[in-house]
């Protein structure tokens, strides 16, 4: 098997289980969000921590100690993937995990958006295109809904902004989400320290599966960013556009078909709208990405020539 290959196959295999999450953090109940939350962040710490002992691999801390811009970054970041977590507990375990999966799907649209407000890039026609026609979804699904659907909003602008700030830090994934994790360790520590005097914990109280489920959250959490990081180093950037679709098509999925959500007409036409500004975002993506490799490829040719 090629490393591209290879690489198509760890990535898929991470979206998979990215999109089966719906199944596994129903599983927690009648465990609330909160405590979900809390021990997902430090199962995480702990199994990152044994994998990069395995690998003796600590010296990053130092760097990232002696910087404190990084130290800053990563203060952000935590934030963020602490409220993406949570949200997306929250709207899994109250039924709405199709609203969950649109969150997901418009990612990448308030990825272009914050590109623009925040790095000021520009966007090409295509582009802008796709963003309108993902406005008007939002405001189809809104009036749907009778609300704002906050809790794909929230999904996407938490996940979209951590994105951003992963990408300026540079950080290995394993060694991210050691320290992302650890800075939310001590408030998830204390909140669970305060829920088991106070009576109100259901771990080790339920059965042992769902101990066992809970204690495997931090596998759960880093086993499939572990094969999103092979992916990213041996597949190219559109391949991984492509991909990225899995997962929020998968919660759909186990939104109408398991867990028979309802998805009425005008639902339905907000997601079809999704779907063609996202066609539309990586059609143009995939052919920028095209005449890019083909420009670099001529002007290659002509430096040799010289």
């Amino acid at each position: 098997m090629s490393n591209e290959r290879r690489g198509y196959l760890y990535g898929l295999t991470a979206y998979v289980i990215w999109g089966f999450f719906p199944i596994y953090f129903k599983l927690l109940r009648p465990s609330s969000p909160l405590e979900i939350l809390a021990h997902r962040v430090i199962w995480s710490v702990a199994f990152v921590a044994l994998l990069l002992s395995a690998l003796r691999n600590w010296r990053f801390l130092g760097r990232l100690l002696r910087t404190p811009r990084l130290v800053g970054g990563v203060s952000a970041a935590a934030l963020l993937i602490g409220v993406n977590w949570a949200t997306y507990i929250y709207g899994v375990n109250s039924s709405r995990v199709v609203e969950t999966a649109l969150g997901y799907f418009i990612t990448p649209l308030v990825v272009v958006l914050l590109g623009v407000t925040v790095q000021r890039e520009r966007l090409r026609a295509w582009q802008w295109t796709a963003v309108g026609i993902g406005g008007l979804a939002v405001a189809i699904l809104t009036l749907d809904y009778g609300r704002l659907p906050y809790i794909a909003l929230v999904l996407a602008a938490s996940f979209g902004s951590y994105s951003l700030i992963k990408k300026r830090m540079s950080l290995p994934p394993a060694e991210g989400l050691f320290v992302e994790s650890a800075v939310l360790a001590l408030p998830a520590f204390g909140y669970l320290t305060w829920l088991n005097l106070t009576g109100g914990a259901e771990f080790g109280h339920v059965s042992m599966w769902h101990t066992a489920l809970m204690l495997f959250s931090g596998v759960a959490t880093a086993v499939p960013l572990l094969l999103f990081a092979a992916a990213a180093n041996r597949v190219p950037l559109v391949g991984l556009g492509i991909l990225q679709y899995v997962a929020p098509i998968l919660q759909l999925a186990c939104g109408i078909l398991i867990y028979h959500e309802p998805m009425p007409a005008a639902r339905l036409a907000g997601f079809g709208l999704v779907w063609i500004a996202l066609t539309i975002f990586t059609t143009d993506g995939i052919r920028s990405a095209r005449t890019g490799a083909r420009q670099r490829a001529e002007s290659e040719k002509a430096t040799a020539s010289v």
